[in-house]
């Protein structure tokens, strides 16, 4: 019995079908991969410090201390031989990724290596072209972690917000805001001279932050406005608010430097020979962003409420047919994360600067945003991006004070900001695959009627 063919299947053997999936062909045997492309960036890189960069280092060794006093453990390198080396692993992870189809999940680990190793062999370099040709590791260590503190509280105070589905881009302004009203209060109720109205203005500054996530929740939970729209007027909220304080309460109050907060050593652990000195003595905002982090892990993966925040934000419908309430709950997280950007915001006023100029957040609350999504919406692989951050700052620091030179003239410390950058959207692009946000982050919800 003669069959007849369905309109549609008709369709797909069309000449213009026809033609449309020789194209594909094609393309699919011509085009490389993102895994291939990194593949082929890091093998240009690695030919280049084999044939040129290594030989042009100076052969003279350089030294790598980890820790204080003289019994501090040494190690001796080579920067030719080194950069040679890294030169060679760079190829090496190249040639991987370009055979990704046989070598499968060890072209992505090949490149995450790969990326790692920017590190050591910006650092290699840096102290080859020095004047002094040695470094101590361990305060540079230490010198990360409390410049990557602001990033890293920004970036938990994102995770609260996108764990339960609501984008948060203006945690740079709840950091400005908590900033500026913190430090202006304590100037004008203290002098800046310390004293009780310190630790007050970190409450207040926690407050403020708390505020300022409040009306996030209000604008993008209730009235249901686009989340990004929210988040940039709470920007420009903060910018306005803290110049004017600034303008009109802070200047005549001729209050232009305050009393930080002091440095607390804690006891037991800072009497760790070589290194106790240094990795346990701090301000006390430093040492409450590992108590908070540790709190976020427990609180948002441990418990019933951490639960029910992740479901809201994975796929609010389905929580609400259990009983949840998810704007309730968006309600509790949002202002979770302004707490949290609050207490960042303390951090460069109260804890660092002991002053406040417009716009000195800098940037780090957007810079937070990359640190959560290089960190796949967790909170110690984004521990991991704020302080990679904190690092390019730091090292930036120590390149100015090594005096390096290329060629005679002073190297430009400007340029190793790009290097958190650079990694990061190496890594983003398929290092260590795709990240994937919270199924529901951004989508407003409506409860049925």
């Amino acid at each position: 019995m003669a069959t007849t063919t369905p309109p549609d299947r008709v369709e797909t053997t069309t000449p213009d079908a026809e033609v449309s999936r020789a194209i594909s062909r094609e393309r699919g045997l011509t085009r490389l991969s993102r895994l291939q492309t990194l593949g082929v960036l890091f093998g240009v890189l690695g030919v280049t410090l084999i044939a040129s960069v290594a030989g042009a280092l100076p052969g003279d060794d350089i030294t790598l201390v980890f820790g204080l006093g003289d019994a501090a453990p040494k190690a001796a390198l080579d920067p030719p031989n080194t950069v040679l080396g890294i030169g060679i692993l760079f190829v090496v992870a190249a040639m991987v990724a370009l055979l990704d189809r046989w070598t499968g999940r060890y072209a992505g680990v090949a490149l995450a290596v790969a990326s790692v190793l920017f590190v050591p062999l910006v650092l290699v370099c840096a102290i080859a072209l020095s004047a002094t040709n040695q470094t101590n590791l361990l305060p540079l260590f230490v010198e990360s972690l409390r410049l990557g503190t602001p990033i890293a509280l920004g970036a938990l105070a994102g995770l609260w917000c996108e764990r339960s589905g609501v984008v948060n881009i203006g945690i740079e302004g709840m950091m400005l805001a908590a900033a500026g009203v913190s430090f202006v209060t304590y100037a004008v109720m203290s002098g800046g001279n310390g004293g009780g109205w310190l630790w007050a203005a970190v409450v207040i500054a926690i407050f403020v932050g708390g505020l300022m996530g409040l009306l996030h929740a209000v604008l993008s939970v209730t009235f249901r406005t686009d989340q990004i729209v929210s988040g940039v007027a709470i920007n420009l909220l903060a910018f306005g608010l803290t110049a004017f304080l600034r303008r009109e309460v802070l200047l005549p109050s001729g209050v232009s430097s305050a009393v930080t907060l002091p440095k607390v050593t804690l006891p037991v652990l800072s009497d760790i020979p070589l290194v106790g000195s240094v990795l346990f003595s701090g301000k006390p905002i430093f040492f409450m962003m590992f108590i908070v982090f540790v709190v976020t892990k427990v609180v948002l993966f441990r418990t019933t409420w951490g639960l029910r925040v992740r479901s809201v934000g994975e796929n609010p419908h389905a929580a609400d047919t259990l009983g949840i309430d998810v704007i309730k709950t968006r309600y509790q997280a949002v202002i979770v994360g302004g707490l949290i950007a609050g207490l960042a915001g303390a951090w460069f006023t109260l804890e660092t600067v002991g002053g406040f100029d417009n716009g000195m957040t800098n940037g780090k609350g957007f810079i937070a945003l990359a640190a959560l999504i290089f960190g796949k919406w967790r909170p110690w692989s984004a521990f991991g991006g704020a302080m990679l951050f904190g690092f390019a700052e730091a090292l930036g620091s120590r390149i100015q004070f090594l005096n390096v030179a290329v060629g005679g003239f002073p190297f430009p410390s400007q340029f190793l900001q790009v290097l958190p950058y650079v990694v990061t959207i190496i890594v983003l692009a398929g290092a260590i695959g795709r990240a994937i946000p919270p199924a529901a982050d951004g989508i407003p919800y409506e409860r049925p009627r």
